[in-house]
């Protein structure tokens, strides 16, 4: 991809990638701290708030904002809570995902309706909330679900035709070598195609952030999550399966379309409680034709990040786009290019020649250089064949070291701003 084809990114005029948050599960595990909330899959809130989504996505489609829509992922929470419910509101989203759409799931609520629903909705992947193949693992996290039903989630998504991904959570309580080797086992054998795997992240507000307040829990060290990402590794790539992305794995062709979006510059929109979605200054002015509470954007904006701050009772009785709020933060051109350059060092190849070019153009080359430099220099990154830079495992390991010296070369502060609903 050349620097012309990195500019035009700026430029869109609409979302490339549709994500649609589902705020409801059955239960609050005790690390969750998405927007999410304990729900009777029967409460009255869970309809009503997807057909609220419903009439924001046809706004969205007048706008223009979806024309060029290729991937979309309905997340959570837990869409599946939902039923074969679930189905209708995939079968709205399909229209502009021709190439790849995912449905999360759990396996407690994956039943044999609900996954013949989201099969012939237009969806192309399921991803299910596994975590671990251990029960008392499992029972730790929080989770309502037993080893038994997620492998047979899975075998059934496998057989169902759909492209399967599992989510699996190391350096847990209770979690030793030899469970994780054997969670790692399981879903392989149950023949999914993609793995992403988590170290757990104790996060100030959750029940483990309670419990764990004081003191570093020795299942979560920084030695004991780097030793189960590296066994994990080795196991995924002995079956085949090889790491695309910082906590992704995934058999040829079989990777993810969505998720590399977040990490190339791609502009997505977010639909839901909590959602977020980044648009270029064109796709945010045709966004704020049908939610005119949204503030005209800073004349230097090149790139708008928004996140929806509406809670889930005030999106299932808005009428439209303009009855949410949003916290938003306004990217110049050159701060634009030092994100894509951080987000790109999550990608196993890295960023290409392409983007180093644009960067060079608008951050300065020397200033580019000289970050590029020091990341080789601590070992962090290296230059590929074709002229691009990608991370190494020590890269990956410290991330924040990386991650850091590549937004690092943003000039100035990032503007903010907030928009409360219409008549709010």
């Amino acid at each position: 991809m050349g620097a012309e084809s990195w500019e035009g990114r700026l430029h869109a005029a609409g979302a490339q990638a549709l994500y649609v948050h589902v705020p409801f599960c059955r239960s609050k595990c005790a690390y969750c701290d998405f927007s999410s909330w304990a729900t009777r899959a029967d409460d009255p809130l869970v309809a009503a708030y997807a057909a609220s989504v419903g009439r924001m996505l046809a706004q969205a489609e007048a706008a223009g904002l979806l024309e060029g829509c290729r991937t979309g992922y309905l997340g959570g929470g837990t869409p599946t809570l939902m039923g074969s419910a679930v189905g209708g509101l995939l079968a709205r989203m399909a229209p502009h995902c021709p190439r790849e759409l995912s449905c999360e799931a759990n396996p407690d609520s994956l039943d044999d309706a609900t996954l013949a629903a989201i099969a012939s909705s237009g969806a192309t992947r399921v991803s299910v909330g596994v975590q671990s193949t251990s029960d008392a693992e499992l029972a730790a996290l929080g989770r309502i679900h037993t080893s038994a039903q997620a492998t047979s989630a899975l075998r059934r998504a496998v057989a169902a035709g759909l492209d399967v991904s599992c989510d699996l959570m190391c350096a847990i309580p209770r979690q030793g070598e030899k469970s994780w080797r054997r969670s790692l086992d399981d879903v392989l054998a149950a023949g999914v195609g993609h793995v992403s795997v988590y170290p757990l992240q104790i996060e100030e507000g959750t029940a483990f952030g309670r419990r764990y307040a004081v003191g570093d829990p020795a299942f979560n060290s920084e030695d004991v999550q780097a030793a189960r990402m590296a066994q994990a590794e080795h196991a995924l790539a002995a079956a085949g399966l090889h790491r695309y992305e910082v906590a992704s794995y995934a058999r040829p062709g079989k990777s993810c379309a969505h998720n590399r979006a977040y990490w190339t510059g791609v502009p997505y929109l977010g639909l839901g409680t909590g959602a977020s979605g980044m648009l270029a200054a064109e796709g945010y002015a045709h966004l704020r034709a049908v939610a005119p509470q949204l503030p005209p954007a800073p004349e230097d904006a090149a790139r708008v990040r928004l996140t929806v701050t509406s809670g889930r009772r005030q999106v299932a009785a808005a009428s439209g786009l303009a009855g949410l709020d949003f916290d938003l933060e306004f990217l110049t051109e050159p701060q634009a290019a030092a994100e894509d350059l951080m987000l790109g060092m999550r990608l196993t190849e890295g960023v290409a020649e392409g983007l180093l070019a644009h960067a060079r153009s608008v951050l300065g080359a020397g200033r580019v250089d000289g970050a590029l430099a020091e990341a080789a220099a601590e070992g962090l990154a290296h230059a590929t064949p074709a002229g691009g830079l990608a991370p190494t495992e020590r890269g990956w390991l410290l991330g924040n070291e990386l991650f850091g010296l590549m937004w690092g070369l943003a000039p100035g502060t990032v503007a903010s701003a907030s928009a409360r609903a219409t008549g709010a």
